[in-house]
């Protein structure tokens, strides 16, 4: 994997990323609406990227302003948390003119996210902050108290410097802030899975390694953009192991609750937090394997230490 410095969690204002706890859906509308309107009073460009069903709340709530609002579903966008800040966040915000201000609500977090999406879950949350660092933004997370677990809603005020509590519109200290903290306890490790297809690689077997990922994807029930899409990621993840990963590896394949899942293990430590979020400047070469693994997969989770690196990525049959 590849190793570079990593980014620090330093002041992060001009930067704004408070966490916005609701209990129901007059406390979501009470605190969202404003914000998105004062966005567009102020010429601030604006997106929302929640679960489809709170987007039609806020939808419906701005009635013809919505048209000049970006509105995705964060279901869809967001259903890799991985992608989150290169293919929502970053993308829209870099898209705006040079010194603008954005706006942007953002929910990663909604009941029913598993347990195997979590870690990846709070990760972003937390290294949004390095992300956005210097950047003139304001990126509002809403947080259901009514229905996520007391630990993710810690969590949240590890992960965000200010919240803004059930009930209130004000911002207050988040009085537990360490995204750093966040980001290091979810590094978990990635026990090995027995009965998977494992495959040794090197330099002279990389597309061999593709060939067999995409024969056993293809066994598996991947058809079509998924099963290209595995092949891309092997070859990507692959190669990576052999320039950056000490030359060689060990890909896995195998199937999960309804998805063909791949894993690549070798001997790099990745270092850089924000390695495959950050968005790559047209004209750089490389730096894009980990970002394009995270664009097309339905879930990525990675583990580092002193032993190595593995990173697994699902794609839904």
């Amino acid at each position: 994997m590849t190793a570079a410095v990593s980014e620090p969690f330093g002041p992060p204002e001009p930067f704004v990323h408070p966490a916005f706890f609701y209990r129901d859906e007059r406390e979501y509308l009470d605190v969202t609406v404003p914000f998105v309107r004062d966005a567009l009073a102020a010429g601030e460009p604006v997106a929302v990227a929640v679960p489809g069903e709170r987007l039609e709340l806020i939808r419906d709530a701005l009635g013809d302003a919505a048209a000049s609002v970006r509105l995705l579903d964060m279901r869809e966008a967001g259903r890799n948390p991985g992608r989150i800040i290169p293919g929502v966040l970053r993308s829209f915000a870099d898209a705006q003119p040079p010194g603008s201000r954005v706006r942007i609500i953002g929910e990663p977090i909604w009941a029913g996210r598993s347990d195997l999406e979590y870690p990846a879950c709070a990760q972003h949350e937390a290294l949004i902050n390095a992300s956005f660092q210097g950047r003139a933004a304001t990126i509002l997370c809403p947080y259901d108290v009514e229905r996520l677990p007391e630990e993710v809603l810690a969590d949240a005020h590890a992960t965000h410097p200010t919240v803004i509590r059930s009930g209130s519109r004000q911002e207050q200290d988040s009085g537990t802030y360490a995204p750093g903290d966040v980001v290091a306890r979810y590094n978990e490790p990635l026990p090995l899975v027995p009965d998977a297809l494992t495959f040794a690689f090197d330099a002279d077997s990389l597309s061999q390694a593709r060939h067999v990922a995409v024969g056993e994807g293809s066994r598996h029930g991947l058809t079509g953009v998924k099963l290209d899409d595995l092949a891309l990621a092997v070859a990507e993840l692959t190669t990576n192991s052999v320039v950056h990963g000490g030359g060689s590896g060990v890909m896995r394949v195998w199937t999960e609750d309804g998805h063909v899942v791949c894993e690549v293990r070798d001997q790099g430590r990745l270092v850089d937090l924000l390695a495959g979020r950050r968005p790559v400047p047209r004209g750089q070469r490389g730096g894009r394997g980990l970002l394009l693994v995270n664009l097309i997969s339905d879930l990525v989770r990675v583990h580092t230490g002193a032993d190595g690196t593995t990173v697994r990525c699902w794609f839904a049959r």
